[in-house]
């Protein structure tokens, strides 16, 4: 989203300094000669439109032992999204700033229809029971979906993180012509709103959009001013360090058995562009420019949200009046099935988010400066459901399976034991049935405005 580039813009701005247009070359301060403090307000908002494909593997799909596992096209996913961003930063020192913001969603709608070609028969997510064969409409349950249809979610709204954090220029142009401006910061982004559910009982009732995760991001940037262009770098790495106790990805119970890669995936990108000057009035402070950049992220392994989530949360809820084909078995040691709700989390492969940007900004004098921009974003073919059945545990003396070790010498999870992981549903994360997103599409449209006291 638009925000992964606001790196730049939320730890980088200064009043007082030579006019510039591009935020990432901006530098907030205090303690400065006739500059007490600067203090600048941010608010953005995006609307962005997300599609992807969702395909499935088929088991038997082939008998060539050395063929890859057949996929078939069965869904097909579109999100749309309204965010509102208010952003902060206040200079402390000689340039150092600590800053915040807040995303606000305010709407976001899903929903899943039958993919190009596919019909209902031949529809696995219907046939496997994951959704009824009339679909499920979570703002009119029990009401059939007309068409293609699959699964419509609530309208969510809401907020998931708070951000804060602080900048610290090492070197700063403004100061120093001859050098470019180097910054280093640090951000915590801590959960404080309603983490997203589903409820196939009540759906209104849960509308947030939370994960319910603490994270903490390092970032650094690099910004150049030309006499007609500026140039900008930016590196971060962000890692989740904790979840809330009411997180969908806090599992505690899952951690004492054969549960592997429970916790949300780290993130970390590299983003650039270069700005070129259409209009410059340095006495007025008057600038109009242009800008193209492109940014790349890697998501890796982890268990979070996918395009599936509500799907998958639909058919594992255990406090039906019937138990749904994912239902989980919270306890595999223990005689029967000790049912819990799937979570609708699932785990995530590796992938590679790709995107570009152009943007148009403006800055009316020393105060006021606005901004218009487009991202196009790809993603990469990945797998949304893949949890391991388990971990072979090492052998041990005694009997059966007991802490960290074996009885058995075997290369197998077994059954029964703290080797199976409860999360691993083989209908949906068994080789041949496990399903994946590719042609993954995003457009973002944003508009940024920007007041310096």
């Amino acid at each position: 989203m638009t925000w992964l580039w606001g790196l730049g813009l939320l730890a980088a701005s200064g009043a007082g300094a030579p006019a510039h247009a591009n935020p990432a070359s901006l530098v907030a301060s205090a303690a400065d000669p006739d500059d007490p403090t600067d203090l600048h307000l941010w608010l953005d908002y995006e609307y962005s439109v997300a599609t992807a494909s969702i395909w499935r593997e088929r088991a038997g799909g082939t008998t060539d032992p050395l063929a890859p596992i057949p996929k078939v096209r069965d869904l097909a996913f579109k999100q749309y999204r309204h965010q509102l961003t208010p952003r902060a930063d206040f200079g402390i020192y000689h340039n150092t700033s600590i800053y915040t913001a807040l995303p606000i969603v305010i709407g976001q709608a899903r929903e899943l229809v039958l993919g190009e070609g596919v019909t209902r028969d031949g529809s696995s997510t219907i046939a496997d029971g994951l959704v009824p064969r009339d679909g499920f409409d979570a703002r009119d349950p029990g009401t059939p979906l007309a068409g293609g249809g699959v699964f419509r979610g609530v309208s969510r709204s809401g907020v998931d993180q708070l951000h804060v954090g602080m900048a610290v220029a090492l070197m700063n142009q403004d100061n120093d012509d001859t050098k470019p401006t180097w910054k280093l910061g640090g951000e915590l982004r801590v959960p404080v709103g309603r983490v997203a559910r589903l409820d196939a009982e009540r759906p209104s009732a849960e509308t947030g959009v939370g994960r319910g995760v603490y994270e903490v991001r390092a970032w650094m940037s690099v910004a150049r001013r030309y006499k007609h262009t500026e140039s900008w770098l930016e590196l971060y790495w962000q890692t989740p360090i904790a979840a809330k106790d009411t997180s969908l990805l806090r599992l505690p119970e899952a951690a004492r058995f054969g549960a592997t890669n429970i916790d949300a995936g780290q993130r970390g990108g590299v983003a650039f562009g270069l700005e070129a000057y259409a209009f410059d009035d340095p006495v007025a402070q008057n600038r109009i420019s242009v800008e193209l950049g492109a940014r790349t992220e890697a998501h890796f392994e982890g268990r979070d949200y996918s395009e599936l989530w509500e799907v998958f949360a639909l058919a594992g809820d255990a406090n039906g009046a019937a138990s749904g084909p994912l239902v989980l078995d919270g306890d595999p040691t223990a005689s029967g099935i000790q049912a819990r709700s799937h979570p609708g989390v699932s785990n995530i492969e590796n992938y590679l988010e790709l995107a570009s940007r152009a943007a148009i900004r403006a800055q009316l004098g020393k105060y006021v400066r606005f901004a218009a921009t487009l991202d196009l974003i790809w993603k990469t073919d990945h797998v949304i459901s893949f949890a391991d059945a388990g971990v072979d545990l090492p052998t041990c003396g005694g009997s059966g399976v007991s802490g960290a070790c074996e009885n058995e010498t075997n290369a197998v999870v077994n059954p029964g034991t703290r080797e199976v992981n409860p999360l691993h549903v083989p209908r949906i994360d068994l080789v041949g049935h496990r399903y994946h997103s590719e042609d993954n599409f995003g457009l973002v449209f944003g508009l940024q405005g920007q007041v310096l006291f």
